[in-house]
């Protein structure tokens, strides 16, 4: 009962917000090249329905295959910088100096690299997820209580052994908080690359879309985008309350 009244309420709020921007457009009389209203933007899609899901697929997968990597890179450098004080002086600071540079300068380099295409939007949502997935697993794991340690080593347990039964689940919770952090960058980190180096995907039909003056459309692709992006937090959501619900108060 709780979560339907939560879903609705969130319901509720996107459709508030949808209705405040359509009213606003309407009775400030706003051209739909400054802004247009969601009805203009939705309209804009229609007939070139068929095009727009070639280019949100294009979009979706790449995302899907630079957060995989991410994952997998992200999981694996948490483990090590939140298991090891030496690595973690050593390369915490390299990792944050790497994520304060703007992952958009990144583009011009990986295009020369590897061209223009899918390739250097792949790479770009890896770099742009990859951060908060390797902070969130070093800080859940470097979380442990070491009393739990303590006690599983009085118990004779060893080290492995402590790592499975008590570090992994204690920083399960924050691996998926990481998850529904790091789906959205990586969104952001193609739409990127696909805007400044690409000839498909929805960065690349909004780049094109602005260069006709056709803004609804435009607006257009950040719906289809902001869609996708609420989807797939929406899995990662269900996934965490599934998997760590244990982790959350009611």
């Amino acid at each position: 009962m709780r979560r339907t009244q939560d879903t609705l309420a969130a319901v509720g709020a996107t459709l508030g917000l949808f209705v405040l921007w359509e009213l606003a457009v309407r009775l400030f009389k706003i051209p739909p090249f400054v802004l247009p209203a969601p009805s203009q933007a939705l309209e804009a899609l229609r007939p070139v329905w068929g095009a727009v899901l070639g280019h949100a697929w294009q979009t979706l997968w790449t995302t899907l295959v630079g957060f995989a990597l991410a994952v997998g890179a992200g999981v694996l450098l948490g483990a090590a910088v939140g298991t090891s004080r030496p690595l973690n002086l050593a390369l915490y600071p390299l990792l944050v100096g790497f994520n304060s540079v703007p992952k958009a300068a990144l583009v011009p380099v990986l295009v020369l690299w590897f061209g223009i295409g899918t390739v250097p939007a792949i790479l770009t949502a890896f770099l742009i997820s990859f951060f908060p997935i390797v902070v969130n697993v070093a800080t859940g794991l470097a979380s442990v209580p070491p009393e739990l340690r303590e006690v599983l080593k009085v118990l004779g347990s060893s080290r492995f052994e402590a790592f499975t039964r008590v570090s992994v689940p204690f920083s399960l919770p924050y691996f998926f908080a990481s998850l529904k952090v790091a789906i959205t960058l990586a969104f952001v980190g193609t739409v990127i690359s696909e805007i400044a180096a690409s000839q498909k995907g929805i960065g690349y039909m909004m780049t094109s879309a602005s260069s006709q003056f056709n803004v609804p459309l435009v607006f257009g692709g950040l719906l289809v985008i902001a869609a996708m992006g609420i989807a797939l937090y929406g899995v990662f959501a269900l996934l965490e309350r599934r998997l760590v619900g244990w982790a959350y108060r009611s």
